[in-house]
Order: structure tokens, then C-alpha cells, then sequence
């Protein structure tokens, strides 16, 4: 429902507005007045007036789509500020820290192509002006003064008004003493349009050594006017290409649908609009449609297709009971949902804050090309300055115009944006196609690290196994009275084990009696008091422990081990009566998982808090390399450190709750989870759909990713480390070439563009 504008009511049963001056009724009840819009309404609500009455609205959380406030910089994400703008480091454009759900209007992306358009036209005809004098036969001819008057003047708004945010972005970086590829732009363009503006006005103040053939001062305003076109060109390409990076945070927010069909009290159905749904309210999910928002199903069942979070194309049932996320899409059954978690809240939005901040992060690698970038722009300024003072002094007449030539190409040639680029486009694109496969990474250290991995180390429960639990054996007394104790007691524990326990007396029908003094031992079991007697479940150390070894039972236990089952005791007054055995089926995902991981060049090792026999079947049916059995959630950490010990790079997979001491004190922490409960804030990797596939997954990307960035990077230092000798003049004295400063810019405007180019191929590597 809209809120009634002021002066107005909501009518309690259909939601219309209504004047209470002319309202067709009213009611008091509970001492708020009530106003209605049709004699029908009325009555319903006085028959009934509990079913129209809803508590107040909780607050409603963000919404999905909201974008942020804050711009950020794509090479340095610590430069942020309120509004767009230039980044006073490395003068590059600012972007949303959070893209938009469908894609806007780009400021900067329009005005650079306003610019480039029109300094295009204006570009022409000063290029063939320049050009008269190398025509042959010289079909026209304009007297020189009155062609550099000519040149001048359409190339001054070219210079001053299309390359006005270059000398804006070089002011800036003066002023923060942070040089970069916008000082050298705009001292390169700079010298050539005011020497050309001096050659112009003042030919006569030059001396004999800047004049050419019939003594003329040589003009520069071709060279600068053609720089500012391709630069404004590469702008446009690079502003283009960037804003695709953003494509899987829109393709992300796109998911979520605009409106929600929400269940009046009444029973009526109504669209509203997403960000007025709050938790607990009842919401219809139509064949076709999308999740709105998280939630539980209540009514219905149909198979929901996940793949867009998941990265798993099967559609997954859902029955009253089971979960749905935002932005999945329904089959062909129809769903009443209860919500749960909206707006900000939902797995999808903090999916997309994840992706947002891992693509913002700086990889470790990245601190090269930071530390290059530092000593590179000043190191080319020099570079230029020797390079001006060299041809002035030894090279051809005109000396200096060919010094200022060679220095101007030098300047531009070397800009660094290629440079700084590859790294931050690399992670960008990486992160993004990540989180359309269901593989979100929390920062670009982890993106990183995953590639040199070579040991897994991964819990039984939950991730090898289903983590859901079944009692197969009961033995050592009759079925009822055993499975009725245990079942009492486990009753008041949380462990995976407890619940099948439980789940095997309530099919049983059995009568769970009360416990007193529960108490649970970590990794041992429990004990407590039924029905005035005392009794111990756990392992065969916690008898012990208690003064009740197992005695016979414990061979029959090792017999049952061998078979994969997780074997408890019970005991009851200080005896032992009884075992039971729990097997914990493995996924079916698992064994192509291993074999995957295997592929990869990956050792895998399983902890468990199962018995060394059982967890001995369980590594010799999936064909592990290694695990270690009894261990105790506390000594998780202790095995990856004894493993990182050892030289091995370890990832750890957990669910990220209790392995969180062993998930921080790996290399890589990876939460494995479903829907939303999937722990996020605990690892550096997180999956979305908990299988050890999404693992392979995961060390694909980092893989393909760190390439991508290495071949970004091998680019960009080459690049420079040829241009600069080239432009200098390093094939003039062979060759008799001397790079022109135009070819040096679409030179430094094409290296920027390829980068972002190979960066975006990210988007379609096969995981």
C-alpha cells in the first residue's frame, strides 16, 4: 500500500484512501478510529477487526537497489568523495562505489564525447593545412602568416576547451604533488600549442636554430590538436569499456523484481512496490516469477531454478518449510512465501556489497605497479628533459624544433595509464564473473592467494558429507528403551548427530521424557539426568572419562567404524548398554569434486571429529591424500599450521562457524553454506552453493584472473619500455625515424584501451 496522503485514511480491509469527511464509515477500536470507504467494508471489519489489523511496521531496510552516494576510484580505491569527479592522484574519472540496478546516465562519458566530436571537426582542416607544404604539386596555397592564423585559431578551442580537463587533471596533480599520465599530457600538449602560439605572433623573437627550410618557425598546432583528439578518443573507449566492468553488479541487482504480490488480512492480493514489504508478511509467487525477497515457503511447491546465485543450473524443489532467495526464479507451481529478510538484508543484496567491495580491494600484486608508478612519471620528465637537451645540442637542424618534437613525443608516449590500469580492470571483471558462478571473493588478496594453493584441508560434516545425519544402528538392548534415553537427552543439543537421533524416536513415536542437569562436553557428548537416572551419550573417551568403559561393545563399535558409520555409547548409572551408529551419506556432488580438485594439482585432507577407523573408510572411499581424525574444533588450527609447516600453501573449507580459528589461520578461508545462511563475513572466499565444486571453481578463476593480470602488466612494461626509447629518437641515427608526437598518442591511447580489452575477456572464462 502507498501511505495515505495527509488529510486522508486507509480503509483497514481494501487498503483504498479515504477523506474522513466523506468516508461511508467509521469505527473505534482499541481507541484508534477507523474510516471506510463502502457500508461492505464496515461490516466486515466490525464482524472480524483482528483479521485487518497488522502491528506497525518494523523499519524498513535499505532498499536492493539504492546506490550509494560515494564515488570511489577504480586505481585508488582509498580516494573517495560525495558526487563525481576526478581523482587527485591519478586524475582518472570517479565511479559509483555501488553501481546503479540499470545503467545510467555517464556525465563524464557524455561530456568526453561532446569534446572529442567536436574537436574532431575542428582538427581536420588544421591537420591539412599543416599537411599543404608534403602534397605534391601543392594544389592550394595559403601565405604562411595567414595559415598560422588559420591553425590557431581552430586549434585554441581545441587545445583550451577539449583538453581543458587534462590541464584541470594535471593542475591537480601539481597541487597534490602526485604526478601522473595527466601531467605528461598536459606539458606535452602544452609546449607544442604555446610554441606554436609564439611562432605565430612573434616569428621573428626565434633564433636561427628553430627555423626550417625558407626560414620559417615551425608550428606545432596540427601535433597538438591531433594529441587532444586521440586522447579525448582513448577517454571515450576507456569510459566505455570501464562502465562494463559494472555489468555484474547491475546483472546482479537486475534480478530482483520491482514489486512483491503481497496477501492482504482480508485475503485480497496486492502488488506493491519491493522496498514496502516488510519481514513476516505473506507473499505470492507466481509460475515464472521471481523471488522478491528472502523467505520460507507456507503454502505450495515447485522447483526453483537458483543458477543465477548458485551457478548451479538444476532447479531445486521447494516444499512448505524450505527456504527461497531473492532473485531466483519460480517453476511452474505456485508459492506463498512468508518474508524474512528484505531489502538490504537479503543473501542477493549483501552479494552485491560483497562483489562491490572485492572489486574496489588491491591484489597484493598490484603494489609493483604502485611502486613503478611512483618513481615512473617524474623518471620520464627527466627522461624528456635529456632527451630535449640531447637533440638541441647534437641533432640535425632544425635542432630545436626536432629536440622539442622528440621531447613532446617522449612526455606522451610514456603516460603511465596502461600501468596502473591492469591490475584493478583485471580484479574488477574477475570478482564479477565470481559472483555470476556463485564464487564470491571478499578482497583481492584472497583472489590472489588462491592460485598458489596446494594443500585443501575441508571438514567431513556439511561439506563432504550431506550434514544431515542418520541413525542406522541401535544395539545392545532392546530398540525403545535405548533410542527413548538417547533420544531425551540429545534432545536439548544443537549437534547434527543429536537431531537424527531425535528425528528416529519422533518417527518411533516414542515418549521423550524431561532432563535435568544437560550438559554438553565439546567433542566428547553429553550427559544428564532422565527420569531420575543418569545418562551419558558420547564417544568411547567420555565413557572412560565417567568410569564406564564400553567393554564388548567396543569391538562391535570398530566393526561398524570400518563401515563408515560415527559410533556413540550410551551409558546409563555408571554401565554401558548400548551403541548407536549414524552415517552421514556424502554428497553426490563430492566425488566429481575431488576429481576436479585433483586435476587441478590440489592435495586434499579431511578433519574430522570422527573415530580414526570411520574417518579411515570415508578417506578410502573418496580417495583422499590425507586425514586426521578425533580433532577437536580447537586443533583445526593447530593441523593447518602443522601443514603450513610443512612448506604446503592451505586453503581451509569449513562452514565457517565453528572452523573459524582454522579458516583465519589459513592462507584462504573458504564458508561453505546455502541460501542464507551462508557465512560471509568468515572466510575470504565464500559459496554459495556448498560443494567442493565451487571450490574447483574458485581456483579456476584465481587462475585464469592472475594471468589476466600478469598479461596486463608484461603489456604495460613493455609498452613503455620500448616507447620511450623509440619516441626519444633510438631509430633516428639507424633508421633515420623520429616518432611524431601524434603516433605517440594514439600509441598511449591504444595501449590503455587493449588493457581494459584483455580484462573483459575475464567475463566469458570457462569455470
Amino acid at each position: 500500500m502507498h501511505p495515505a496522503p495527509l488529510g486522508s485514511e486507509t480503509d483497514p480491509v481494501c487498503g483504498m484512501r479515504v477523506d474522513p469527511k466523506t468516508a461511508a464509515g467509521r469505527h473505534v477500536h482499541g481507541g484508534q478510529s477507523y474510516y471506510f470507504c463502502n457500508p461492505h467494508c464496515l461490516e466486515r471489519f466490525r464482524a472480524n477487526p483482528e483479521n485487518y489489523l497488522r502491528p506497525a511496521p518494523a523499519p524498513a531496510p535499505a532498499p536492493l537497489a539504492a546506490v550509494a552516494a560515494d564515488y570511489v576510484c577504480p586505481m585508488h580505491p582509498e580516494v573517495v568523495q560525495s558526487g563525481p569527479g576526478s581523482c587527485p592522484i591519478c586524475g582518472m574519472a570517479l565511479e559509483p562505489r555501488t553501481a546503479p540496478a540499470v545503467e545510467e546516465r555517464n556525465l563524464e562519458l557524455e561530456g568526453m564525447t561532446r569534446r572529442f566530436w567536436v574537436s574532431l571537426v575542428l582538427t581536420v582542416p588544421v591537420f591539412l593545412l599543416a599537411m599543404t607544404d608534403m602534397l605534391p604539386g601543392r594544389p592550394f596555397h595559403v601565405p604562411p602568416r595567414a595559415q598560422g592564423l588559420l591553425e590557431m585559431a581552430l586549434a585554441t578551442p581545441v587545445v583550451l576547451w577539449g583538453g581543458w580537463p587534462f590541464f584541470l587533471r594535471m593542475w591537480a596533480s601539481v597541487r597534490h604533488r602526485r604526478p601522473n599520465m595527466f601531467t605528461l599530457i598536459g606539458m606535452g600538449t602544452g609546449a607544442a600549442y604555446l610554441h606554436s602560439v609564439a611562432a605565430t605572433l612573434l616569428p621573428s623573437a626565434f633564433p636561427a636554430s628553430f627555423r626550417g627550410h625558407g626560414g620559417q618557425v615551425d608550428r606545432y598546432f596540427e601535433a597538438a590538436s591531433v594529441i587532444v583528439v586521440l586522447v579525448l578518443l582513448g577517454q571515450v573507449l576507456e569510459l566505455r569499456a570501464r562502465s562494463r566492468t559494472s555489468g555484474a553488479i547491475r546483472a546482479l541487482l537486475s534480478l530482483a523484481p520491482r514489486t512483491a504480490r503481497r496477501l492482504e488480512a482480508g485475503g485480497t492480493e496486492v502488488d506493491v512496490p519491493l522496498e514496502h514489504v516488510r519481514p513476516g508478511e505473506r507473499l505470492r509467487v507466481r509460475p515464472g516469477e521471481r523471488i522478491p525477497v528472502d523467505g520460507v515457503v507456507l503454502e505450495g511447491a515447485s522447483a526453483v531454478d537458483e543458477s543465477m546465485i548458485t551457478g548451479e543450473p538444476i532447479p531445486i524443489e521447494k516444499t512448505p518449510g524450505g527456504r527461497v532467495t531473492a532473485g531466483t526464479v519460480n517453476g511452474n507451481g505456485t508459492l506463498l512465501m512468508r518474508a524474512e529478510r528484505v531489502g538490504s538484508e537479503t543473501l542477493l543484496a549483501q552479494i552485491v556489497r560483497m562483489v562491490g567491495e572485492a572489486q574496489r580491494s588491491r591484489a597484493p600484486i598490484q603494489r609493483l605497479a604502485d611502486v613503478v608508478s611512483g618513481y615512473f612519471v617524474p623518471a620520464v620528465v627527466i627522461a624528456s628533459a635529456l632527451t630535449f637537451t640531447v637533440w638541441a645540442a647534437w641533432g640535425p637542424e632544425p635542432r630545436f624544433a626536432h629536440a622539442l618534437l622528440a621531447a613532446v613525443a617522449v612526455l606522451i608516449v610514456a603516460c603511465p595509464c596502461a600501468l596502473g590500469l591492469a591490475t584493478p580492470m583485471s580484479i574488477m571483471v574477475g570478482v564479477g564473473r565470481g559472483a555470476r558462478a556463485g564464487v564470491l571473493i571478499r578482497d583481492a588478496a584472497a583472489l590472489e592467494t588462491l592460485e598458489k594453493v596446494d594443500t585443501l584441508v575441508v571438514d567431513k560434516t556439511g561439506t563432504l558429507t550431506e550434514g544431515k545425519p542418520r541413525l542406522v544402528t541401535v544395539e545392545g538392548g532392546e530398540e525403545a528403551e535405548l533410542l527413548g534415553l538417547a533420544a531425551s537427552l540429545e534432545r536439548g543439543s544443537e549437534h547434527p548427530l543429536a537431531a537424527a537421533v531425535v528425528a528416529r524416536a519422533q518417527a518411533r513415536g516414542l515418549l521423550l521424557r524431561p532432563v535435568t542437569g544437560f550438559q554438553a562436553r565439546t567433542g566428547l557428548g553429553v550427559t544428564g539426568r532422565v527420569a531420575g537416572r543418569s545418562v551419558a551419550l558420547g564417544s568411547q573417551a567420555l565413557l572412560e572419562e565417567l568410569g564406564a568403559p564400553p567393554g564388548p561393545l567396543a569391538e562391535r563399535a570398530e566393526t561398524l567404524r570400518r563401515e563408515g558409520q560415527t559410533v556413540v555409547f550410551l551409558a546409563v548409572d555408571g554401565r554401558a548398554i548400548g551403541l548407536l551408529g549414524v552415517t552421514d551419506p556424502i554428497k553426490p556432488s563430492t566425488p566429481e569434486a575431488l576429481r576436479l580438485l585433483r586435476e587441478l594439482g590440489l592435495r586434499v585432507v579431511m578433519l574430522t571429529g570422527d573415530n580414526a577407523t570411520t574417518a579411515a573408510a570415508v578417506a578410502r572411499e573418496l580417495g583422499l591424500d590425507g586425514f586426521e581424525a578425533d580433532v577437536r574444533p580447537e586443533r583445526k588450527a593447530e593441523v593447518v599450521k602443522q601443514l603450513q609447516a610443512q612448506g604446503h600453501v592451505v586453503a581451509m573449507a569449513g562452514d565457517g562457524i565453528n572452523d573459524a580459528p582454522a579458516l583465519a589461520q589459513a592462507r584462504v578461508g573458504i564458508a561453505m553454506g546455502t541460501g542464507t545462511d551462508v557465512a560471509m563475513e568468515s572466510a575470504g572466499v565464500t559459496l554459495v552453493k556448498g560443494d567442493l565444486r565451487g571450490i574447483a571453481r574458485a581456483i579456476r578463476l584465481s587462475r585464469a584472473t592472475m594471468r589476466n593480470v600478469r598479461q596486463n602488466l608484461f603489456f604495460a612494461f613493455v609498452y613503455n619500455a620500448l616507447g620511450v626509447p623509440i619516441a626519444a629518437g633510438a631509430l633516428y641515427p639507424v633508421f633515420g625515424l623520429l616518432l611524431s608526437p601524434m603516433v605517440a598518442a594514439a600509441a598511449m591511447s591504444f595501449s590503455s584501451v587493449s588493457v581494459i580489452t584483455n580484462a573483459l575477456r575475464l567475463r566469458t572464462v570457462a569455470l
